[in-house]
């Protein structure tokens, strides 16, 4: 997207320009979440791949933003986004 824009050729005597647009295609899930159980103390991890590697992607939990802490940690390499659940309570179902 920050390549649109308006692009000039410059002959010297003469010079044309063009604009461009850019049509931003949205990040789909190339493989989606699947269900996971653990032992209680465990760690749990959940992975999604997307299509765009390196888009920023937001993890939820009953329509709460899950923050990176000490038992939540939020990884994406690439394409491959984990949410790593450490010390698995009931509650975190």
């Amino acid at each position: 997207a920050q390549d649109a824009g308006e692009y000039t050729c410059d002959s010297g005597d003469q010079q044309t320009t063009a604009s461009l647009h850019v049509k931003v295609l949205p990040v789909l899930f190339n493989k989606e979440l699947k269900n996971v159980e653990a032992e209680e103390g465990g760690t749990a991890v959940l992975r999604c791949e997307i299509s765009k590697p390196d888009a920023p992607v937001e993890w939820r939990k009953g329509g709460v933003v899950i923050q990176p802490s000490d038992k939540y940690e939020v990884k994406l390499k690439g394409s491959v986004a984990e949410l790593v659940i450490h010390g698995v309570e009931p509650d975190d179902c």
